[in-house]
């Protein structure tokens, strides 16, 4: 078959408009083929953490992440063995200058800066940056890309205007993490002291935080661990669920539905549109050279060869496209990881080299499916009719 493939190729673009049009088509299907299962692989199979993030627990309301535990959590959590430190953990939201521009749109959190540093290790910042946090009361720290992003510098004031809460907080930039992994430098973090304070003492939920942030001994004791905290809780009227920071996080996109199946849904429709796609270009150009194939009988070529040839060029076009589809999927990728707004968990979105083969793989063998019909009727199809074929 080998000998034969200068003459797949030339056939497979003899009709270039159709060819191009074709290429184009399952390109712009693989992209979307490949983005989607990349999202799938970050959401659902990577299970990576990095040596600070195999350490932490989240732990929240059993009923739902929107339901406030007791701040007198944190000293029970801290009791259980294997615990090293606990952070209490607030979402604060609120909203910055003009709430209509989604550039203002960041996470706004409050925490405890005497524990933040112990459990958020692998964030790196000066230390008398990370001083200034812990002894001023009103200052904030911020992510390098945050700051970029709303051109803030050390000493700059951040007037939020509180929703959740009945507070509005002005805010002094004292310090500018980077994070590594870059995951979180769009967040913002204050003093949660500044916003119970500013509550005052006849607030009910002054004592009610979102959630606890714990750090273990070791990452082997994170199982058990979560079970102890969750168990100490367990006759509380505030049942407790512990659980990774990576399952936390996909505890919000949770509130879509079932995600899983959402994406496979999805992909399964996007494989089925590329399959007719191809098998319909294969078809019309079987049809157009079946006197062709008469002829190539005549010189002596096989059912055989002649199959081949057919499921040779569909390959090829769906090679092509799949290549091109490939390409623009990683771009696509680079661009939603590095875009202001995405969520933190497709910071992680890679179109890495086993998605890549996946996608090659699934075109490949559209393209062989596509034209196995085809190929087949036309192998089959005698000289004589062939050559009497009218279109």
């Amino acid at each position: 078959m080998s000998r034969y493939l200068s003459f797949i190729f030339k056939s497979s673009v003899r009709n270039r408009r159709r060819s191009l049009l074709t290429v184009a088509s399952i390109a712009v299907s693989l992209c979307l083929l490949g983005v989607l299962m990349a999202m799938y692989t970050v959401l659902f199979l990577s299970n990576e953490a990095t040596p600070a993030q195999a350490l932490r627990l989240v732990v929240h309301h059993r009923v739902s992440i929107t339901q406030p535990l007791p701040e007198s959590f944190e000293q029970k959590i801290r009791q259980v063995p294997g615990v090293r430190d606990v952070m209490l953990w607030q979402w604060f939201g609120g909203v910055y200058k003009d709430a209509r521009d989604p550039n203002n749109f960041f996470a706004r959190l409050a925490v405890e800066p005497d524990h933040f540093f112990n459990i958020r290790s692998e964030l790196v910042m000066p230390e008398d940056q990370k001083q200034q946090f812990i002894h001023i009361r009103s200052g904030c720290i911020i992510g390098r890309k945050l700051a970029e992003r709303l051109h803030l510098h050390l000493g700059d004031k951040i007037p939020i205007q509180g929703d959740i809460f009945p507070v509005n907080p002005e805010l002094t930039v004292v310090g500018i993490y980077t994070d590594p992994t870059g995951v979180e430098e769009d967040s913002l973090y204050f003093n949660y002291l500044y916003v119970r304070e500013a509550l005052g003492p006849v607030r009910p939920d002054r004592d009610m935080v979102g959630a606890f942030l714990t750090q273990v001994d070791n990452a082997n004791d994170v199982p058990r661990v979560a079970q102890a905290i969750d168990d100490t809780f367990a006759t509380s009227p505030f049942p407790t669920k512990t659980e990774s920071e990576k399952a936390f996080q996909l505890s919000f996109i949770s509130f879509l539905g079932n995600l899983k199946l959402f994406l496979a849904a999805i992909c399964g429709a996007v494989t089925f549109t590329i399959l007719l796609v191809s098998a319909n270009t294969i078809s019309m150009s079987v049809r157009e050279r079946v006197r062709e194939v008469g002829v190539l009988k005549t010189l002596g070529f096989t059912r055989g060869a002649i199959l081949g040839m057919i499921i040779g060029e569909a390959i090829v076009i769906a090679a092509l496209g799949g290549v091109l589809g490939s390409l623009m999927a990683g771009g696509l990728c680079g661009f939603v990881r590095n875009f202001a707004y995405t969520a933190a968990f497709f910071h992680n979105l890679f179109f890495t080299p086993a998605v890549a083969a996946t996608a090659l793989a699934t075109a490949l063998l559209i393209g062989a499916l596509s034209s196995l019909l085809p190929a087949w009727n036309a192998s089959r199809t005698s000289i004589i009719d062939a050559l009497r074929y009218a279109g």
